[in-house]
């Protein structure tokens, strides 16, 4: 066995204990009687594993686990430990990110089992991915999270209304109770041909449906079927869509018994745009994984950056904003990221030569063929324009990169062996 684990527990007993059995299965350990020894040492040894005791005299375990999610430090997988705990407490603390939850006594077995499962040794370390904490503190936010938190332990379907790229995933993984299934669908066929696989899946866990606006006829009346079962095996179904449902069922696109079973709990997830004002915590806290997960040394973004990028537009939503950031901290010069910095990133995506404003489209279409086609030539000319690179398609078309191949292959367009991710 290898890997660094930090236990943070108030008792010496507990520390003394862990580290030795640790110790012996080969970890190397550092122990911490508190939350502020964790957080000096968590800079400093870049644990691969945390053990973190809820119940602590300076700051309790969720709180620390709360703020090592909300400024993009928990990196790494984190085990919570209570001699007191509950279950609404797991819940909590898996919901903000922690792998796991071991209850005081603590089996030798079920420790080491723990540890070996999320540890996963020998394994590089995965890029971390953004939770709800990281998306702001703005009013729009916080409204956002106390929805979620309100419907978090309900079953009834949920409808996410979202551009691509704002975030409708990070809320949807928020429902997801502790040690639950996650089923995300990434092939619509499977609705079609085995909507009640799916289900069984996903048993006492969420089966997510990325685009629900995508769906065909027959596809739809399998997510309906779905809906219709879910109850028996426990399932969460939760859809997003970047189109206006209503309409789509209204032109006779969407199953508008279905739409009415999605829409009886619908929640709109705002774009970058609407909460410009977290663009500088949402930056710093992207930094601070890209730090974190590459192990470089500690970078920060100037006052002026953080205005620049505030003030830019985001059609892209999130993936942008991620992409320009891990540019900048894998070019910056210094400590510092400059405001220069900033607008050297941002000029590529300004001064790209744009699309034709229109494709020409026969009349004589229905609409959804119409739309189709419309969609396929700007498609196809946005990667010849980008020259097969995907990351840039997505980038100017602003959606979501499984989105996109889903779009892709929706559309019937192929792409050659030279496109890249």
């Amino acid at each position: 066995m290898s890997g660094q684990i930090l236990v943070v527990d108030d008792e010496p007993g507990i520390r003394e204990l862990l580290s030795e059995i640790l110790s012996d299965e080969g970890y190397d350990i550092s122990l911490a009687e508190n939350a502020g020894a964790a957080r000096a040492l968590r800079h400093k040894v870049r644990p691969d594993l945390v053990l973190l005791d809820i119940w602590m005299p300076d700051t309790d375990g969720i709180t620390l686990l709360k703020e090592w999610a909300g400024n993009g430090q928990l990196t790494m997988p984190v085990v919570m430990m209570s001699g007191h705990g509950t279950i609404d407490t797991a819940v909590e603390a898996t919901r903000l990110g922690a792998a796991d939850f071991l209850e005081k006594p603590i089996a030798l077995h079920k420790l080491l089992s723990t540890i070996k499962r999320v540890l996963k040794p020998g394994e590089a370390r995965a890029q971390p991915s953004m939770s709800l904490a990281g998306l702001g503190r703005g009013a729009l936010i916080q409204h956002l999270k106390e929805q979620l938190t309100r419907i978090a332990n309900l079953k009834t379907p949920v409808l996410l209304l979202a551009e691509p790229g704002s975030g409708a995933r990070i809320c949807a993984r928020f429902l997801v109770a502790a040690n639950s299934n996650w089923v995300e669908l990434d092939d619509t066929g499977r609705l079609v041909e085995a909507p009640l696989d799916l289900l069984q899946q996903a048993r006492d866990g969420v089966l997510y449906i990325p685009e629900v606006a995508n769906l065909g006829k027959l596809a739809q009346k399998g997510l309906a079927l779905a809906l219709e079962r879910a109850e028996k095996y426990n399932v969460r179904v939760v859809c997003v869509s970047s189109e206006d449902l209503s309409r789509c069922a209204a032109e006779g696109e969407f199953d508008s018994r279905l739409y009415y079973a999605l829409g009886a709990l619908t929640i709109r997830v705002p774009s970058l745009r609407e909460h410009r004002e977290d663009i500088p915590d949402i930056a710093a806290y992207m930094l601070a994984q890209l730090v974190e997960a590459n192990q470089l040394p500690p970078r920060r973004f100037g006052t002026a950056a953080l205005n620049a990028l505030r003030n830019a537009d985001w059609p892209g939503n999130l993936p942008q904003l991620d992409n320009i950031v891990h540019t900048l901290v894998m070019t910056a010069d210094g400590d510092e990221i400059s405001a220069e910095a900033v607008q050297h990133a941002l000029r590529p995506l300004a001064s790209r030569d744009t699309l034709p404003a229109a494709v020409e489209v026969a009349a004589e279409l229905p609409l959804r063929e119409a739309r189709d086609a419309f969609e396929r030539s700007y498609f196809e000319r946005l990667i010849a324009l980008e020259q097969g690179n995907m990351s840039r398609v997505a980038e100017h078309a602003g959606v979501e990169r499984t989105h996109l191949y889903r779009k892709l292959k929706q559309l019937g367009i192929k792409l050659g062996k030279k496109a890249g991710l």
